[in-house]
């Protein structure tokens, strides 16, 4: 099955094409290996309500999920038309997002196992290659609380966020913001690649060369001002093809 932006398939109104994106990010988080049995979430506004957004239900791994099952829930807890419950831990995590930053559209949190391991080390992650140019100088730090099911910890979490897209949960594992689910997937996709090298790169033992600051910054910059290496504006129509040929059943 092969659809389009513009088929009845994907949809011809905003709520419909965001949970068809949504549902799409769960698949690829899924097809990539973030994913963890059934833990960890991506969530995303509802398009024109900003208080209120899509999020996956609880107890469902993420090959599960479709643009139908994902469930509706304000920021204030109240699921909206969806019987089925959600994980609390995600809504605390994605709700304090959400609540902070109107200008976030998809919240994405996953526990790679790279990702844990970079949230483990002191010194966080390294500005070591090229792929970890999509990230730098926008990677904020939040400490380990335990499980975050308290709502108190919504305003530490958005605190140390603050005006950066990426986050890492210290001893917990990768958090990625974006203006669409394409943007804060491949934000997650690269933030995971650099820890992945980091790891690789450490367990050599030999000394390792990191990228000087300003040419960081200036790599950054290409990134932030050129519009073909934003993140998710090439890659996603090309994820959703490899999606619609291996298991189309994401658009249900």
């Amino acid at each position: 099955m092969k659809a389009t932006s513009a088929s009845p398939i994907r949809g011809d109104n905003a709520e419909r094409m965001t949970r068809v994106d949504l549902a799409a990010a769960f698949r690829l988080a899924n097809h990539y290996g973030y994913d963890e049995i059934i833990w960890n979430h991506i969530t995303a506004r509802v398009p024109g309500v900003e208080e209120v957004f899509l999020i996956n239900q609880h107890g469902l791994r993420f090959d599960e999920i479709t643009a139908s099952n994902l469930v509706k829930v304000d920021v204030d807890g109240n699921v909206i038309d969806n019987p089925n419950s959600v994980p609390i831990a995600g809504f605390v995590i994605h709700s304090a997002i959400h609540r902070a930053r109107p200008d976030v559209r998809c919240v994405m949190h996953t526990h790679t196992h790279a990702g844990l391991a970079i949230s483990a080390l002191d010194e966080g992650l390294l500005p070591l290659v090229s792929e970890g140019m999509y990230h730098y100088g926008d990677v904020a730090y939040h400490p380990y609380e335990g499980v975050s099911t308290e709502l108190d910890e919504r305003e530490r979490m958005a605190a140390n966020l603050g005006d950066k897209s990426c986050m890492i949960l210290r001893n917990h594992g990768l958090l990625t913001t974006g203006r669409t689910v394409a943007e804060a997937f491949m934000r997650m996709y690269w933030l995971d690649l650099a820890c992945k090298v980091q790891l690789t790169v450490m367990s050599t033992g030999a000394k390792y060369r990191t990228i000087p600051e300003d040419v960081c910054r200036y790599a950054a910059k290409q990134h932030q001002e050129d519009s073909n290496f934003a993140a998710g504006v090439q890659e996603w129509p090309a994820l959703l093809r490899l999606l619609d040929k291996k298991d189309p059943s994401y658009l249900q």
